[in-house]
C-alpha cells in the first residue's frame, strides 16, 4: 500500500512598488492579501519617495518615552504579518509634517533593508550666529535656508510646516567646523522671544550668551517628542540592515515589548551636504521592555539630541492593594504609558522606591489588565504581595533582554552615549565613542522620577575608544563611565543595586579627570586599561578624582 504526502510549499512572492502618492497603501494591501506562511518582498526603486500626512495610514499607538498626540500618521506599517521584507534598493523616503515613517507591529520575521528616512522640512530649526554684541546682550542670527519662519504678532521666532508650528525653547550649540557640541554649553535657552527682523533673513534677539561666537550652528528646538522614525511593537525576529534614519520628531527608532532585535548597519547620521548639524529629537535607538537578544552592531550615531542606545524596563508604581494577591499599580512618566507591560505567566520583582531594594520574593501575573486611558493596570498574582512603608515599584522581569552592541560610533551628540539597565547579559565592545559631550556609558535605574528599570547584573565593557566625553554637563554626568542608580536614600540601602560589571582593555583618551563614577554596586572590575591625556580642552569637571565610588565592594581597580 503506498501512501503519497502532498506538501504544499510556502509561496515566494516579490512585488516591487513604484513612487506615488499612495506607497504606504499599496504596501499595506499586499501584506494584507499574503497568507500567513507566506514570504513577500517588497522591492523598492532607487528613488526618491514622498509621504504626505493626508495621504498616510491613521493609526492609534502608544509609544514608550514619546507624547501620545492619538491617533498618528504613518508612512508604512507592517502589522500582523509575518516573512516581510521590505528590501529599499537605495530608496529614499520623504516625509513631509509630522509623520511616523514606519511602523512594524505584531509581526514576526521581518526585515527592512537599504533605504533611508528623512523629513523635507525638519521640525528642529537650525540656526548660524552672526555677530553676538555681548556688550548689550543683542545677538544675530540667521536661519537655515531649509527652515520656514516668520516672526509673530507678539514678535517670536515661530517656525512651522506642513501641519505644525511652534516656538522652539531651547538649543544645542555646534561647532561649524567639526560637528561637535560646543564645549560646556549643553542645553541652551532660546533666544526666540521679543526679536526683530532688521532685514531679511536676519533675526536680532534678546540674548545674552558669550560661549556662541559668530559661526556657531544651533539647533533650535521644543521638548516635544510626537513621532518617532520606526515603531516595533509586539514583535518578534526584526531585522533591520543598512537602514538610515537623517531625521525624526522624536527617537530615530523605539521598540517595544518585543523579541530579538537585530540592527546591521543601523544608521543615524547627518544627510550628506545636507548643511545640518542634528538627527533626531530624542535617541538613536530605544528599546522599552524587550527581551530576547538586542544586537546593534556597525552602527553610526551622530548629532542626536540624546542617547545613541537606550535599553531599560518600565516600573510600575503600586497605588492600592486590592487584596493580598491583586493591585492596582500606574504608569508614571507622562511619556511613558498605554503600551503593553506584561502578560500571565511573567516573573516579576517589587522594590522599594527610597532605596530600591528588592522586597520579598519574585513573583508571577496570574492575570492583567489595563484600565481606560493607558495609566493604570490591574494585575492579579500568583502569590502575596509583600507589604512594605513607603512607595513601591514592579519590575516586568520575563522581559528584559541580552544585548550586544559591537563595532559602532556615537559621536557629536547631546547629553550621553549608551545607557543599559538589564540583568541579564551587555557586552559592549569596539566601539568608538567619540565627543558624546556628556557621559560615553551610563548604567542607570529609577523608581523616582524617569521610572526605568532596572538593576545589571552582568555587563563586559571592553577594547572600547573613549576621547573627550564629560565636554558638558547633563543628568548623570559623573564620569566617562557612570554607575548612577537614583536611589534617594542611599544611606538607609541594605543591598546593592548593581553587580558583575567589569571594564578592561579600553582606551580613555581624556582632556578632563573623572573615568568612572559608581554607586551602590557589589563587584566592580577596572582593569588593563589605557589612559591618555590630551590638552583638547581646558579640565573644568568638579569631580577631580579618576576615580569615585560610592557604597561600592568587591573592586578590582588594577593595571
Amino acid at each position: 500500500m503506498n501512501i503519497i504526502s502532498l506538501i504544499a510549499a510556502a509561496a515566494v512572492s516579490v512585488i516591487t512598488i513604484n513612487p506615488g502618492s499612495d506607497v504606504g497603501q499599496k504596501i499595506a494591501q499586499v501584506i494584507a492579501e499574503k497568507a500567513p506562511e507566506d514570504s513577500l518582498t517588497i522591492r523598492l526603486q532607487n528613488a526618491r519617495y514622498d509621504f504626505h500626512p493626508e495621504q498616510g495610514l491613521e493609526r492609534e499607538i502608544y509609544i514608550s518615552n514619546h507624547d501620545q498626540p492619538n491617533p498618528r500618521a504613518v508612512g508604512i506599517a507592517i502589522e500582523s504579518a509575518s516573512n516581510v521584507t521590505i528590501d529599499g534598493n537605495g530608496a529614499d523616503l520623504i516625509f513631509h509634517g509630522r509623520m511616523i515613517p514606519m511602523i512594524i507591529t505584531d509581526s514576526k520575521n521581518c526585515m527592512v533593508r537599504n533605504l533611508s528616512i528623512d523629513f523635507e522640512n525638519p521640525h528642529i530649526a537650525q540656526i548660524e550666529v552672526v555677530e553676538n554684541d555681548t556688550v548689550n546682550g543683542i545677538i544675530s542670527y540667521r536661519p537655515a535656508p531649509w527652515v520656514k519662519y516668520e516672526v509673530t504678532s507678539d514678535n517670536s521666532f515661530m517656525t512651522f510646516g506642513e501641519g505644525w508650528s511652534h516656538v522652539p525653547v531651547a538649543g544645542i550649540a555646534f561647532e561649524p567646523e567639526t560637528g561637535r557640541v560646543v564645549y560646556r554649553t549643553a542645553d541652551i535657552w532660546a533666544g526666540t522671544r521679543n526679536v526683530s527682523e532688521p532685514e531679511p533673513g536676519l533675526i536680532r534677539a534678546p540674548w545674552n550668551d558669550k560661549r556662541l561666537l559668530p559661526g556657531t550652528r544651533l539647533a533650535l528646538r521644543t521638548w516635544n517628542r510626537p513621532t518617532p522614525g520606526i515603531v516595533l511593537a509586539d514583535d518578534r525576529d526584526i531585522n533591520l540592515t543598512n537602514v538610515t534614519v537623517h531625521y525624526a520628531e522624536g527617537m530615530a527608532l523605539v521598540a517595544q515589548m518585543s523579541e530579538n532585535i537585530t540592527l546591521q548597519g543601523f544608521q543615524v547620521s547627518i544627510r550628506e551636504n545636507s548643511g545640518r548639524c542634528f538627527t533626531s529629537q530624542a535617541d538613536a535607538t530605544h528599546f522599552s521592555g524587550c527581551k530576547g537578544l538586542i544586537r546593534s552592531e556597525g552602527g553610526l550615531y551622530e548629532g542626536m539630541m540624546d542617547d545613541a542606545i537606550n535599553v531599560h524596563g518600565t516600573y510600575l508604581k503600586l497605588i492600592e492593594r486590592r487584596d493580598s494577591v491583586s493591585v492596582l499599580a500606574r504608569y508614571m512618566h507622562s511619556q511613558a504609558y498605554g503600551f503593553r507591560w506584561g502578560e500571565p505567566g511573567d516573573t516579576v520583582q517589587f522594590i522599594a522606591s527610597a532605596t530600591m531594594d528588592l522586597i520579598g520574593e519574585k513573583n508571577i501575573i496570574e492575570s492583567i489588565s489595563m484600565a481606560k486611558g493607558g495609566k493604570d493596570v490591574e494585575i492579579r498574582f500568583r502569590n502575596p504581595v509583600p507589604q512594605c512603608d513607603g512607595a513601591v515599584g514592579i519590575e516586568n522581569l520575563t522581559w528584559t533582554p541580552e544585548v550586544i552592541f559591537s563595532n559602532n560610533i556615537i559621536r557629536n551628540n547631546r547629553a550621553r552615549g549608551a545607557l543599559f539597565s538589564t540583568p541579564r547579559r551587555v557586552l559592549v565592545e569596539h566601539n568608538l565613542f567619540d565627543h558624546t559631550s556628556g557621559t560615553a556609558i551610563l548604567l542607570c535605574g529609577d523608581c523616582n522620577g524617569w521610572y526605568e528599570t532596572g538593576a545589571c547584573r552582568d555587563v563586559t565593557i571592553r577594547r572600547n575608544r573613549f576621547v573627550n566625553a564629560l565636554t558638558s554637563m547633563y543628568q548623570f554626568t559623573n564620569a566617562v563611565i557612570s554607575i548612577y542608580p537614583e536611589i534617594p536614600q542611599l544611606e538607609n540601602q541594605k543591598g546593592y543595586f548593581h553587580s558583575g560589571i567589569k571594564i578592561y582593555d579600553n582606551v580613555f583618551d581624556s582632556f578632563d579627570m573623572p573615568l568612572l563614577y559608581a554607586k551602590s554596586v557589589n563587584g566592580l572590575e577596572f582593569r588593563d586599561n589605557i589612559i591618555l591625556k590630551n590638552s583638547d580642552f581646558a579640565p573644568w569637571h568638579p569631580q577631580r578624582a579618576r576615580f569615585r565610588l560610592e557604597r561600592v565592594s568587591n573592586t578590582n581597580i588594577s593595571d
